[in-house]
């Protein structure tokens, strides 16, 4: 069954392609993720707001292996990545992610910069893992844009290099972490463009945001983040139109009256 296909269906017949189940993480004595429980099915859109400091970021990074978690399962089609001594580097190459900077090779071309991934994690040969890159840069509108270096573009066309180098990868699921923060304003929307399109091609997707247009738009479900829980979880018609809990409401109002929604 193709990815459109079964993005198509209700939530409850599609297959589950990551569950999270108790994900708990501390620095220090602080605790971040606080028993975290989360369901994500393939071709799912789910977006994470929330108050800086609510865990969003650091559950990304605990998915990705970037951080270990204290307790908790981390499943992927059905395997606990987040098992002690797992080695991390195949999972990475399921699970990609786009950070706020861009963390680009600065001494290194655009197609450089979209290839290097492939070649050095996959084994793929440099001409095809160019040509792939190219095939990608030219879908994100970035081809006229092959042979710069990363000081040469705007911000918001280095972010989309940074999101075509995780795409080569051909990752099972995309973490977007803020990805837009870091953009001046007239930038943003050549960003969300491209992952607007992502959601049109079936990629399952947990993005952390503070662009609550933006979330009520591209999401399947919102999980409202605080204090490292998922207070509260639903559609973006139930969170942002009728959110139950006061602190969302609190939340969302806060929001609203600095103009950002």
């Amino acid at each position: 069954m193709s990815e459109m296909t079964d993005r198509a269906l209700p939530n409850s017949e599609r297959r589950l392609k990551l569950q999270l189940r108790g994900v708990m993480k501390a620095f220090g004595t602080t605790a971040v993720l606080d028993g975290i429980d989360l369901d994500v099915a393939e071709g799912d859109v789910i977006t994470l707001i929330g108050a800086s400091g609510s865990g969003k970021s650091t559950l990304l990074r605990c998915i990705n292996l970037l951080e270990p978690v204290d307790d908790g399962q981390v499943l992927l089609d059905g395997v606990d990545i987040a098992e002690p001594g797992l080695d991390p580097d195949p999972v990475r190459r399921r699970i990609g992610m786009v950070f706020q900077s861009f963390n680009l090779f600065p001494h290194m071309s655009v197609t450089d910069n979209v290839a290097i991934g492939p070649r050095k994690v996959l084994g793929v040969p440099k001409a095809t893992a160019r040509a792939n890159g190219l095939e990608m840069l030219t879908r994100l509108g970035l081809a006229d844009r092959a042979d710069a270096y990363p000081d040469q573009l705007s911000g918001g066309q280095q972010q989309r290099v940074a999101i075509a180098r995780s795409l080569t990868m051909n990752p099972d699921v995309m973490l977007l972490d803020e990805i837009t923060s870091a953009l001046d304003p007239e930038l943003v929307g050549e960003v969300l463009d491209v992952v607007r399109g992502l959601k049109r091609d079936g990629m399952t997707m947990l993005i952390a945001t503070h662009e609550m247009a933006f979330a009520r738009e591209i999401s399947d479900r919102v999980c409202f983040l605080h204090r490292g829980r998922i207070l509260e979880e639903g559609t973006p018609t139930e969170i942002f139109g009728a959110p139950r809990e006061p602190r969302t409401q609190e939340f969302l109002q806060r929001v609203i009256d600095a103009g950002r929604f």
